[in-house]
């Protein structure tokens, strides 16, 4: 009888919907599934999510991946865990949501951020846990709620970031990773450690948050219930894994060990990527400082709508037209949009303004327009956003190439924007991983498939393409930062 393929599972509880995927030891994908789920925004600035709807989601795409499993004769041994970053989901004492998680992108906590910095000054915080105070981070959230929500922070005993409470629903075990718990702005990035004096500093008690455990870590199996609910086999170890960036350079082999590669991420929002063996800062925190899924760390400029943006104007604009129409007529505007200029601060703004009051503007407009330049300008202005970033990374985190991902990295026009905007190559990759595929990688030394993580990445990483073909940014770049600094000085 022919042995069983044996394979890690990989889930990333993403912002528009979960996605699994099973994978073979050499990063093969043996199969996968995704399932969506709604997105909350009660008032202008403010994004939540109903846990309950992750857990549905989650069993339902896993559901479905351990039939196509038995069907191949595969054999799950572990499931590594990803997800959006910096979300609180508040737990009472009995281990139940007390409300709406609220999101990585909600920016309600304007008056809190100012508190932390009012209380810690701002290059102490920075030096500690690698980030200035950011509207968007779990702290200032728990600082919100027990302003805004009293009532309900008063029964809060546990606060759990989104990929950590689905572990804790599937394993009973409440515990945390580096990559992410150094996402929630109370992480001290040289210890490791929640750091106990920060929270004193603001009123809250270290007991809220979970043990930070390995991301590669078993923090507990695969309960009854989510067993009889997936299919898969009770007792599965569950593996800690990485938040979504951290997750995503795993799936694209990015370690300190090879300086100069990074990666550019074009999902709903836009990351760069830089990995780092030493915890070095932007001393003004105008980029995050993270820790790393394989032990070391990572600098991340962050614009917060780049896929967004043409999301949201496909959708506002022309919903019945294919995103593949938009940006071919896109490619036929000029380089610089004709003069039209965009602002992508839908959602506010992080790297490197860090400004949750900015709101996205067109530019420039005139009635010789039309929507392919309304396109083009969402294309350029994401990307300069992203320039904007990088310029504060490059002496920090010096890079030669980068290596993209994310569903705007299926567009060759896009990159070759970012390409231009950045100065740096831009290359995609046979496989276009992602976070659930770090997760999956991140599971594979406890499943026994690699003995180390090195291994794992050594096993895995993607083959590079030929870089595209860099376009011009020149005008877009200039346009863009006058337009940027006559708004936001």
């Amino acid at each position: 009888m022919a042995a069983r393929l044996a394979v890690t599972l990989g889930a990333d509880l993403g912002t528009s919907g979960v996605k699994v995927v099973a994978l073979g030891a050499g990063g093969e994908v043996v199969a996968e599934r995704t399932h969506t789920y709604p997105l909350l925004t009660p008032r202008p600035g403010w994004t939540e999510q109903r846990p309950e709807d992750w857990l549905a989601g989650t069993r339902a795409a896993l559901r479905e991946l351990a039939d196509d499993l038995r069907a191949l004769g595969a054999e799950p041994l572990a499931l590594g865990l990803s997800g959006q970053m910096h979300g609180l989901v508040p737990l009472d004492a009995a281990g139940d949501v007390l409300r709406p998680a609220l999101l990585w992108n909600d920016q309600r906590t304007g008056t809190q951020v100012e508190a932390i910095e009012a209380r810690l000054p701002r290059a102490e915080l920075v030096a500690r846990t690698g980030n200035r105070a950011v509207t968007g981070f779990q702290l200032p959230k728990l600082l919100w709620l027990r302003d805004e929500e009293p009532g309900v922070f008063a029964q809060v005993r546990r606060a759990l970031l989104p990929k950590d409470y689905l572990g804790y629903a599937m394993t009973g075990v409440p515990t945390t990773e580096p990559s992410d718990a150094s996402g929630v702005g109370a992480l001290n990035l040289a210890r490791g450690t929640w750091d106990a004096d920060v929270l004193a500093e603001l009123g809250l008690d270290a007991a809220l948050f979970p043990e930070v455990r390995r991301s590669t870590d078993v923090v507990g199996h695969l309960r009854a219930d989510w067993a009889a609910a997936t299919g898969l086999p009770e007792g599965l170890p569950v593996v800690a894994g990485g938040g979504d960036n951290a997750a995503a350079g795993v799936a694209l082999g990015l370690t300190a060990a090879r300086p100069g590669v990074g990666s550019l991420s074009l999902g709903t929002s836009g990351v760069v990527f830089a990995p780092l063996a030493q915890p070095t800062p932007d001393p003004e925190g105008r980029v995050h400082l993270f820790a790393h899924a394989d032990g070391g760390f990572h600098l991340l400029g962050v614009t917060l709508s780049a896929a967004g943006s043409l999301e949201w104007l496909h959708g506002k604009l022309a919903p019945e037209v294919p995103i593949a129409t938009l940006l071919d007529e896109a490619a036929a505007v000029p380089p610089g949009a004709e003069g039209v200029t965009f602002l992508p601060y839908l959602a506010g703004e992080r790297s490197p303004l860090m400004n949750p009051a900015a709101r996205a503007a067109f530019t420039g407009l005139s009635l010789a327009h039309g929507r392919p330049h309304l396109v083009r300008a969402v294309l350029e202005g994401s990307v300069a956003a992203l320039a904007d970033a990088y310029a504060v990374m490059c002496d920090l985190a010096p890079l030669d190439t980068l290596l993209s991902t994310g569903g705007g990295a299926r567009s060759d026009l896009w990159l070759g924007l970012a390409s231009g905007a950045l100065g740096l190559p831009v290359q995609p990759t046979a496989a276009r991983p992602g976070a659930a595929h770090g997760a999956a990688i991140l599971a594979m030394p406890a499943a026994g498939l690699h003995p180390t993580l090195n291994a794992a990445l050594d096993a895995t990483r993607p083959a590079a393409l030929p870089a595209v073909p860099p376009l011009e940014m020149g005008e877009a770049l200039a346009a863009y930062a006058h337009t940027r600094t006559a708004l936001y000085p």
